[in-house]
């Protein structure tokens, strides 16, 4: 029996399938195993206990995997793809490939079928194929530069946010009568509420805390703020509701650069979108979608979220992701 792994190697979660020509055999989750965002040791150790969880609750050797491709952000850069694959090589035999996280994304969206798929994970990037195998991306340069709408961009956005309203609610209305009025001290205490909520994410004591947290080399972990920002924006939070908002609109522009630049005479692309961010938010999913269907009335957009993890399996059976 022939055996294939796919394995979504996220910036802060690994999903791992097992599987045989047409069933999954076995799965498993670890933490993240992204090198760029966390280095090459903790990536490895993310992979490693992926692999072998999986391959034990379906009581196979991972040695005797003929292939497995693993699904990663920045795998277009050699030294990337060439790391990902060596920590791989270190308990799976037989090929392994290792391709961009879009990639696997779009397969399991649309197998051998045009199609663009957005991510909003950790980072974000939307990336499709049209009816002539032309392909176009957007976005995903990089937490620093780019990742607009992800996990990454909400928490870094929401604290940004936090503080600017908290320096608003501190000024003594010398400037503006307008800007010290009700909104506001509004938004000050909304702000206040989900600093709290920050501090508690991080497990901070102090607002100097938080500065030097966030200020910190190498970076905090900003997507870890984007479950408190969701909790704020479901419970009435104007400020968290917004930035939430932003990142729906931010996504869609993402999507439709894609789509002027492959979209024809001969028709729309479908967009499916993948990733924790849309999963959990109803706000950005609804808001990429007025947005994009604002520009492109008849695209398609499939509001179930892929599973990436399923496109890199898919991806080891064909032997190839050319």
């Amino acid at each position: 029996m022939a055996l294939f792994l796919g394995i979504d190697g996220g910036g802060t979660k690994t999903t791992c399938l097992l599987g045989d020509e047409t069933s999954v055999l076995g799965s498993s989750t670890a933490s993240g195993s992204n090198p760029i965002r966390i280095g090459e040791s903790q990536a490895r150790e993310a992979l490693h206990a992926a692999i072998r969880e999986a391959c034990a609750s379906a009581k196979v050797d991972p040695a005797k995997i003929q292939r497995a491709c693993i699904g990663v952000a920045g795998a277009a850069r050699p030294q990337i793809s060439n790391l990902v694959r060596a920590a791989v090589a270190e308990l799976v035999g037989g090929q392994i490939e290792a391709v961009g996280d879009m990639v696997i994304a779009r397969e399991a969206a649309f197998p051998d079928l045009p199609g663009i798929v957005v991510i909003a994970g950790t980072g974000s990037i939307a990336f499709g194929r049209n009816q002539h195998g032309d392909v176009a991306r957007a976005g995903g340069w990089g937490f620093a530069i780019s990742d607009e709408g992800s996990g990454h961009w909400i928490g870094q956005t929401a604290l940004a946010a936090t503080l600017r309203a908290q320096d608003s609610g501190e000024d003594s209305g010398e400037d503006s009568g307008e800007d010290s009025g009700e909104h506001t001290r509004k938004d000050s205490g909304e702000s206040t509420s989900l600093l709290s909520s920050i501090m508690n994410t991080w497990h901070l004591g102090t607002l100097a805390d938080v500065v030097r947290v966030a200020n910190s080399v190498p970076p905090p972990d900003f997507s870890s703020l984007f479950p408190p920002v969701l909790a704020a924006g479901a419970s009435g939070d104007g400020l968290a509701r917004d930035i939430l908002m932003r990142a729906g609109s931010e996504l869609a522009q993402l999507a439709k650069i894609v789509l002027r630049r492959l979209v024809s005479s001969e028709g729309d692309l479908p967009i499916a979108l993948s990733g924790g961010v849309f999963q959990n938010s109803l706000v950005v999913r609804q808001v990429f979608i007025n947005s994009v269907h604002a520009a492109y009335p008849d695209v398609k957009v499939i509001a179930v979220t892929a599973d990436p993890a399923q496109g890199a399996l898919a991806l080891a059976r064909k032997g190839s992701s050319r």
